[in-house]
C-alpha cells in the first residue's frame, strides 16, 4: 500500500537514502532539507504521512509538527531525531506524532510503521484524537469562570443547546475561547464519546481546503494516488468544529450548505454522494450578517449555521471575572511549568485588572505564564509583567474603581480561604505560604469577613 510522504531531513546523504527506499517501496516521495521548506510543502500538497527530522534549520521538527496539525489534521506524522530526550518524545506524542524514531534509522523498522499506518488508518486516526483529547484539560468549561451576568447566561445556553442537534454559531473576539465553549456543547451532547474535530478555516491554503474537509477519490488531482476520507467523514458521529467561518471561501460555502442540507459530502472528483453524520459548530470573530451584505458570505449557509448563537463577551467586558481567571490559569501553568506560585500580589492584580486585554483571555494566559516563567517562582509581582502591562496606571474613581476593589478583595478573600483549607486551619503556617506575619494574617482575616476555624 503506497502513500504520499513528506521528508524533511536537512543532512543529504541521509535525506537520499531513506527516500531511495521509500520510493522503492511504492511511495510516491517529496524531499526538502530544511524546517521552511518543509511548512511550504505541507501548505501545497495532501500528504499521507510527514516525517521530520527534529533539528532542521528554518523551523524544527515540532514547529513542522504543530503546522501539520493544524493545517492538515488526518495526515500522520514520524518525528526522527539524534538528539533524543524523554521529555522530547512526550511533547512529540502530546502533540500529535504517531511514533518517534531514533537516528541512525533502522530502514525496515521505518517501513514497517509506516505501512502499518497507511493500512490501519482508522485506528490511528482515532489514537490520534484520543491522545491530544487526554493531553487537554480535562474540562474546558473551567475556563468559562465568571460570575458575570454574561458568563451566566453563556453557561445557561450550553446547557440547553448541548442534547439538541442543532448548528450552533458562536461569535466573539479573538482569544476569548470560542472553542472551549464548543467543546463544552460536545461534552455535555449525545456524542461526547465521540470525536471532536477542530478545523480552522483560515490556517489551511484554499488548494488543500477542500480536499481536507470532503476527501478525494484517486487520481481527482496531482498526487492523488489514493481515495482518502475528508474531516466531516472521519468526525463520524462526533461534532466537527468550523473556526473561522468566515474565511472559508465562496465555493466550499455552497458544499458546506449541502453537508447542512442533506447531510452527505461530494469528494472532490467524485460524483457519487456520501452521507455523514456529524454535527457543525462555527465560530467567527467577524460579523457575519455584515459579510452577507457585502457578498463575501452566502446568505442561505449564514442563517443555517445560524440556527442558535451563543456571544461571548470580550474580557474587558466582564473584568470582576479576572481574578478567578488568574487563579485557575495560574493552578494550570503550576502543572505544566512544574512550579509552585501561590498567587499573584495585590498590585500585580490591580494591574491586570485595568489592562486594555485586546487579546482576551488568550492574552491574559501568555502573559501570567511568561510571568511565572521569569518570575520568583512564589508570587507574581508587577515586576515580572512584560513592558507594555509593567506600567502605572491613571487613578481611577467612581463605580469602576469600586467595582476592581471588589474584586480584588473577592480574589484576596478567596485565596486566604484556599490556604486556610490547605493548613487545616494552622493559621501560623497559612501565614508562611502567604508572606504575611500572623498579625497581619488576622487582620486580613477579619477586614474580608473570613470566619477562623
Amino acid at each position: 500500500m503506497g502513500g504520499t510522504i513528506l521528508l524533511a531531513e536537512d543532512e543529504d546523504i541521509a535525506r537520499k537514502n531513506i527516500g531511495r527506499i521509500l520510493q522503492q517501496a511504492g511511495h510516491v516521495v517529496h524531499e526538502v532539507g530544511d524546517g521552511t521548506a518543509a511548512l511550504a510543502a505541507v501548505d501545497q500538497t495532501d500528504f499521507d504521512v510527514v516525517l521530520t527530522d527534529i533539528k532542521m534549520p528554518g523551523a524544527d521538527g515540532l514547529a513542522v509538527l504543530r503546522h501539520v496539525r493544524e493545517v492538515s489534521p488526518q495526515t500522520f506524522t514520524l518525528i526522527m531525531t539524534a538528539f533524543a530526550s524523554v521529555d522530547t518524545a512526550v511533547e512529540a506524542l502530546q502533540l500529535g506524532a504517531q511514533d518517534y524514531l531514533l537516528k541512525p534509522i533502522i530502514l525496515d523498522d521505518l517501513l514497517r510503521k509506516i505501512h502499518t499506518l497507511l493500512e490501519h488508518k482508522d485506528l490511528a486516526w482515532e489514537v490520534q484524537q484520543l491522545r491530544r483529547a487526554v493531553n487537554r484539560d480535562a474540562d474546558p468549561a473551567e475556563l468559562m469562570v465568571g460570575r458575570t451576568p454574561a458568563m451566566q447566561e453563556v453557561r445557561a445556553l450550553i446547557d440547553k443547546v448541548a442534547a439538541a442537534p442543532s448548528t450552533v454559531l458562536i461569535t466573539g473576539e479573538s482569544g476569548v475561547g470560542k472553542e472551549v465553549v464548543a467543546r463544552a456543547i460536545h461534552l455535555r451532547s449525545p456524542r461526547a464519546e465521540k470525536i471532536f474535530l477542530p478545523v480552522n478555516c483560515g490556517a489551511i491554503p484554499e488548494s488543500l481546503l477542500e480536499s481536507q474537509l470532503f476527501g478525494h477519490i484517486k487520481g481527482a488531482f496531482t498526487g492523488a494516488i489514493a481515495t482518502q476520507e475528508g474531516l466531516f467523514q472521519r468526525a463520524r458521529g462526533g461534532t466537527i468544529f468550523l473556526d473561522e467561518i468566515s474565511d472559508m471561501p465562496g465555493n466550499l460555502q455552497v458544499k458546506l450548505l449541502r453537508v447542512l442540507q442533506e447531510r452527505e459530502v461530494v469528494p472532490v472528483g467524485a460524483t457519487v454522494p456520501v452521507p455523514v453524520d456529524v454535527r457543525v459548530i462555527a465560530a467567527t470573530n467577524q460579523d457575519l450578517a455584515k459579510e452577507v451584505n457585502v457578498g463575501r458570505f452566502r446568505e442561505d449557509l449564514y442563517y443555517r449555521l445560524n440556527v442558535i448563537g451563543i456571544h461571548i463577551p470580550p474580557l474587558r467586558d466582564r473584568r470582576e471575572d479576572i481574578p478567578l481567571l488568574v487563579e485557575y490559569l495560574i493552578r494550570r501553568h503550576n502543572q505544566t511549568l512544574k512550579t509552585a506560585y501561590k498567587g499573584v500580589e495585590s498590585a500585580t492584580l490591580k494591574r491586570l485588572m485595568v489592562m486594555p486585554w485586546k487579546g482576551n483571555i488568550r492574552e491574559l494566559d501568555n502573559v501570567l505564564e511568561r510571568a511565572m516563567i521569569l518570575g520568583n517562582g512564589e508570587w507574581v509581582t508587577p515586576a515580572s509583567l512584560p513592558p507594555e502591562e509593567n506600567r502605572e496606571e491613571p487613578q481611577r474613581s467612581g463605580p469602576v474603581e469600586r467595582r476592581l476593589k471588589e474584586a480584588v478583595q473577592a480574589y484576596e478573600k478567596s485565596h486566604i480561604e484556599a490556604v486556610l483549607h490547605e493548613t487545616g486551619g494552622d493559621r501560623t503556617r497559612a501565614a508562611e505560604l502567604l508572606g504575611l506575619s500572623r498579625s497581619s494574617l488576622y487582620r486580613k482575616m477579619e477586614q474580608l469577613g473570613i470566619l477562623g476555624r
